[in-house]
């Protein structure tokens, strides 16, 4: 009994104590920011027996050593046309004229569309998501793509390993029986002690037959999309892209195929222009540790800076670092008309307890915070004025700027930008605006939430 005492009031305390120091020097590294580092300390020193796990499995940010089996999306890349986004941030890919667009404003018309691609294919069906669901939505559109796959059809899925889980090899056989290809982007089997648990794939692109994409927000699960209404589905939205901008799709998908199912990808043939109509100037912004720099995140930034109208952001969880969120800040400032809409109540209380500091901040600087009421509202959208709109994958939070794989669309385009305008209007009209002042109590718990909001 003496001997178990000693081992656990003397011997583990000084094990702690040196991987605890070990930790310590190794994240304090140049690209960490001030924020993280600080989280990652006092998880650390403060809880050494969760924090040294926690940071060995999840503490990884954009390391090359962890992620040099990914190439860099820009290999391969050719120059052709204007490729910055704004002046002084850059991006691998052009802004390229000549698309077109279409919202998918819920889950219903988002999944009759998705049955539509994955019925008219007719030569290969890609698809990359975060999640696809055990549910009936996720079984049926896996049931499209088998019989898709029986008809001599390439599909082709690849999955992240995390968000995915509770999808297994046995539900995906019939497919891969029918010849499709199936792969998990990281499999979380693989990731003890590499640090890369943090590195998921959260893109949603949908390439069918290298001319139709649908991209945005929503997962392939019953909460995102389904035949029918569901009194529990979120609000969401999606787009449906065709056009010169599909190249760029393409290459992305190809990239994290080849790294999760180490496999070449064939050749597509050339995208046209959407057709007539088509006049959209789109540019594919993608971000993760195979992008160098943060180009979605700085853009984003720089357009706040930029914004002479309003600054409109729609996002399911609100957990900013401090330049983004004193960009912000100071468009409200300047008298921009910045406003902020997010689920009174999203589907991760932490998150929610973690923004209501910087909400709080936000508001006190001059924007409108919006909170929607019906329900869980997982949209993703980004309104600069009346010439800029962005949509894509990303939440206005640390996880998709700084460690996610993410896709964006920036959209040069007002009679699209004018669409967007109006589905975020319908949200704000179903919201209650305001984030209640808080006791001091409060404001102590938000305080602590806030330290740790990098490590969320």
């Amino acid at each position: 009994m003496i001997k178990v005492n000693w081992i656990i009031f003397e011997v583990l305390p000084i094990i702690g104590f040196f991987l605890a120091v070990t930790l310590l020097v190794h994240q304090n590294q140049p690209r960490r920011s001030p924020a993280s580092t600080i989280a990652w300390l006092l998880a650390i020193l403060l809880v050494p027996y969760f924090g040294v796990p926690a940071y060995i499995l999840f503490g990884g940010r954009k390391l090359k050593r962890m992620t040099k089996n990914k190439a860099d999306l820009a290999l391969d890349i050719k120059a052709c046309g204007e490729r910055l986004i704004t002046p002084g941030v850059g991006c691998i890919f052009p802004l390229r004229p000549g698309n077109e667009v279409s919202l998918l404003v819920n889950g219903e018309k988002a999944y009759s569309a998705l049955v539509e691609l994955i019925e008219h294919a007719e030569k290969s069906i890609d698809i990359t998501t975060y999640i696809l669901g055990n549910d009936e939505t996720g079984t049926a559109i896996l049931a499209a793509l088998t019989r898709r796959a029986k008809q001599g059809i390439a599909v082709r899925l690849l999955l992240d390993a995390l968000g995915s889980f509770t999808i297994s090899k046995k539900m995906l056989a019939p497919l891969v029986a029918a010849g499709g290809r199936c792969a998990f982007f990281i499999p979380m089997m693989h990731l003890l002690f590499r640090g890369r648990a943090n590195l998921r794939n959260h893109r949603k692109i949908i390439i069918v037959d290298n001319t139709v994409a649908m991209l945005g927000g929503m997962n392939i699960a019953r909460e995102y999309m389904g035949a029918t209404a569901g009194g529990r589905r979120w609000y969401d939205l999606s787009l449906i892209v065709k056009g010169p901008v599909l190249a760029d799709l393409q290459h992305v998908f190809s990239s994290d195929w080849r790294f999760a199912a180490k496999q070449d990808t064939p050749p597509g043939n050339a995208p046209g222009h959407g057709g007539s109509g088509a006049d959209v100037a789109l540019q594919a912004v993608p971000s993760g540790p195979d992008v160098a720099g943060d180009p979605l995140y700085e853009s984003i930034i720089t357009v706040f800076f930029k914004a002479r109208r309003r600054v409109w952001i729609v996002t399911p969880y609100f957990i900013p670092d401090e330049m983004l969120l004193k960009s912000i800040c100071i468009a409200a400032k300047r008298g921009i008309d910045v406003r902020i809409v997010i689920p009174r109540v999203s589907n991760h209380p932490l998150a929610d307890l973690v923004r209501r500091n910087y909400l709080r901040q936000v508001q006190e600087s001059g924007a409108t915070i919006y909170n929607f009421t019906p329900g869980m509202m997982h949209g993703k959208l980004i309104l600069v004025d009346n010439e800029l709109g962005i949509v894509g994958s990303m939440n206005t939070d640390l996880r998709s700027f700084f460690l996610n794989y993410e896709i964006a669309l920036f959209i040069y385009n007002e009679d699209t930008v004018n669409e967007l305008d109006r589905w975020v209007t319908d949200l704000i009209s179903q919201s209650v605006p305001g984030i209640k002042k808080a006791n001091v109590l409060v404001e102590f718990f938000e305080g602590i939430a806030r330290l740790l909001a990098p490590l969320l």
